[in-house]
């Protein structure tokens, strides 16, 4: 690549999606590329000729440690959707205006399902009126549901996370033992793929014995079924812990948490959810008169640096720097695959994937993964995820709390 490139950050942030970012920029500069963009707030900031100067950003090897260790998304993300290209020529035209404007080669786009249709649609566009552009795809999402790649970057460090999370709070939860019993919902995110939610089967170890239950989104969710089997586990023992989906939904369609109320949509048509765990507990407390707790780990999932996998980092960097590697070989409409090739001791590679397999198709937990009660997890899913969970990278202290690295 002889001239510069770009790169971006959309949808729902990570752990990791940062060390990404920290990928490319490590990758163009070996390579010699002239100037490494950032999109402030991801495609929809690209539009408006909104970029900064990596070289300003970072600034050398102590900049990489920092944005390895830095939570959200340093470049801003975005939850704008690219409109259909019949009939909105206009907007993929500017595109291509404020690439050859700043002498842009390439655009690397990190993110999930509908950032990856992003590059698909513009690197369409570029193929259909000849333009020399190239696009790739970054995979990221905690939800862990793009096809192909064997896992994505930020589901080990929020799996990590939520087992670690269930752990504690399970501990908690036994602690009033001579009371009557506790019953704790805990919401974890996942709208259709039970992906986060499957990683409380993680908690369970020599020194703890799990949940007591886990509803995944794969499985239809019976609301008088989940309340006989409150009220059975309450009967034998004194602390009930339950990790639900913010998804599960019932025969009929509607998610849990929509029941008695009215949800929001997003850009994408996406339901705005949360208040699953709060219902589900109003219900147990108002049928069984059992205490309750409702615990939504909401955004601290996917923020949590300081208990970050270093797996995960690792691989985040990785598949950002092999992006830039592909673009120079001429690779464009594509996404990095992480590989999996060895699970004793864990080995994974990478590879490019053409995107139109990618974009808009959703992977959930497979039906051979999921008990037959369909409350629980088995060793499939253990053997799959254990690895992906392994190593820390400390954080840098500063006055007692971590630092992170800012955009100027």
């Amino acid at each position: 690549m002889k001239g510069n490139i770009v790169v971006g950050q959309s949808g729902g942030p990570t752990a990791v999606i940062n060390s990404s970012v920290a990928g490319v920029y490590a990758a163009a500069k070996k390579l010699g590329v002239k100037k490494v963009y950032g999109m402030v707030h991801g495609i929809q900031g690209f539009l408006n000729d909104n970029l900064c100067d990596l070289d300003e950003q970072i600034g050398g090897e102590m900049g990489i440690e920092l944005l390895k260790r830095t939570p959200s998304a340093f470049l801003g993300s975005c939850r704008f959707k690219m409109p259909k290209i019949e009939g909105h020529e206009d907007v993929y035209e500017k595109v291509f205006e404020i690439m050859e404007k700043h002498d842009i080669e390439c655009l690397f786009y990190a993110g999930g399902n509908d950032s990856m249709d992003t590059v698909k649609m513009l690197s369409d566009y570029a193929a259909a009126h000849n333009k020399p552009q190239r696009f790739m795809g970054v995979p990221k999402t905690i939800d862990n549901d793009l096809p192909i790649t064997d896992h994505c970057p930020g589901y080990g460090s929020a799996a990590k996370y939520i087992a670690t999370s269930i752990k504690e709070i399970i501990r908690d939860n036994e602690s009033f033992g001579v009371e009557k019993p506790t019953v704790c919902i805990v919401e974890i995110m996942g709208r259709n793929a039970g992906w986060l939610t499957a990683a409380a089967a993680l908690a369970k170890g020599e020194d703890c014995g799990g949940v007591d239950a886990i509803y995944l989104p794969e499985r239809v969710f019976d609301l008088d079924k989940f309340l006989a089997d409150v009220k059975e586990l309450a009967a034998k023992k004194s602390s009930v812990v339950i990790a639900v989906s913010e998804g599960v939904q019932v025969a009929d369609g509607r998610y849990v948490c929509e029941l008695g109320k009215e949800v929001a949509v997003d850009a994408f048509g996406h339901k705005q959810m949360s208040g699953t765990a709060a219902m589900l507990a109003a219900r147990i407390a108002e049928e069984t008169g059992l205490k309750t707790r409702a615990v939504e780990f909401s955004t601290l999932q996917r923020a949590a640096t300081h208990l970050a996998s270093l797996t995960d980092i690792n691989e985040a960097f990785q598949v950002g720097y092999d992006a830039v590697l592909a673009a120079e070989e001429g690779k464009t409409g594509m996404m990095i695959t992480l590989d999996r090739n060895g699970d004793a001791p864990y080995q994974c590679g990478t590879s490019a994937y053409d995107i139109h397999a990618i974009a808009n198709v959703e992977r959930k937990v497979p039906d051979e993964w999921i008990t037959e009660d369909g409350k629980g997890l088995n060793d499939g899913y253990i053997k799959y995820a254990r690895p992906l969970i392994m190593g820390e990278l400390l954080p840098v202290f500063v006055n007692g709390t971590p630092r992170h690295l800012v955009r100027k």
